[in-house]
């Protein structure tokens, strides 16, 4: 348990990283920060694969899980980019860490994990909690929190295939396919929105890769050394960077109706550990 704390921990402050990254890209086109994100990442797990002397597209009687893993992670990622182009980091993070919760219940109908009856508060607080944070409203303005709100669900269903492939593929390969389907799909996008951007931007699209990477190594290893259920509240050490991070940089303050929300989805993040954890006791 405690390294699966010290990798959330790591992953958290580089997913906030990531995030700030994002939105220091400007009006680069959504999917070429996708494309970047996954570019950089690809290129790191491809060269620990060959210092380790192994071959990350050797064949794998898993590829379906695979290819499912990177293909929901796909779209959790560009719905969560298309969040941090319209909101502040910490709420875009906040709604995008309503995963755990559907871990949970993912991993109850596709994993047969037993389901405990004192989690369903902790569901309840954390869907009032998105609530208050996406604050619903009849136009537009409510798609960017829609969108953040669908990142976590889908994260959650990568994060559950994540689980299940545990002590049948190695961290760096989960990683690799993930980075290798997400770079190729979003390949093309590039020749039909081109951008030129600046710099500036070119570094915070590197770096968008970078912190990527740094986020999905620390959330990979630590899935690997606990249950889902019980290191899923310590992702929401990621919330807390990235309203720090938002502050420093662009004096981001949450409404109230953000706080009370972002209390509520953590709260029940805590019965949701405190339950797993009186059940392996």
């Amino acid at each position: 348990m405690p390294r699966a704390m010290a990798w959330m921990i790591f992953s958290g402050m580089s997913f906030a990283l990531m995030g700030a990254m994002v939105k220091l890209s400007g009006d680069t086109p959504l999917m070429t920060k996708v494309f970047f994100r996954n570019l950089v990442t690809m290129v790191i797990t491809a060269s620990f694969a060959m210092r380790m002397g192994t071959n990350p597209l050797e064949p794998t009687p898993h590829l379906k899980k695979l290819i499912l893993r990177s293909l929901f992670g796909l779209t959790g990622v560009g719905l969560y980019f298309t969040a941090l182009a319209h909101l502040n980091l910490a709420e875009a993070s906040l709604l995008n860490k309503t995963s755990p919760f559907f871990v949970i219940v993912f991993a109850v109908f596709f994993l047969k994990e037993k389901f405990s009856r004192a989690l369903i508060p902790a569901l309840l607080l954390a869907f009032a909690g998105a609530v208050l944070v996406i604050k619903p409203r009849f136009d537009v303005t409510i798609f960017p929190a829609i969108a953040g709100f669908g990142s976590g669900m889908f994260a959650g269903m990568a994060y559950t295939l994540v689980r299940s492939l545990k002590g049948k593929e190695s961290p760096n390969k989960i990683i690799f396919y993930f980075s290798f389907i997400s770079t190729l799909a979003s390949l093309p996008f590039l020749f039909f929105f081109p951008s030129r951007p600046s710099p500036g931007q070119w570094m915070a699209l590197i770096g968008t890769g970078l912190f990527a990477a740094g986020g999905q190594y620390g959330l990979t290893f630590a899935y690997h050394h606990a249950r889902a259920s019980r290191i899923s509240v310590f992702s929401y050490l990621h919330v807390l960077f990235s309203l720090i991070v938002g502050f420093v940089l662009w004096n981001e303050k949450p409404d109230i109706w953000s706080i009370l929300g972002g209390l509520l989805i953590i709260s029940g993040a805590v019965i949701s550990h405190r339950a797993s954890s009186g059940e392996k006791q």
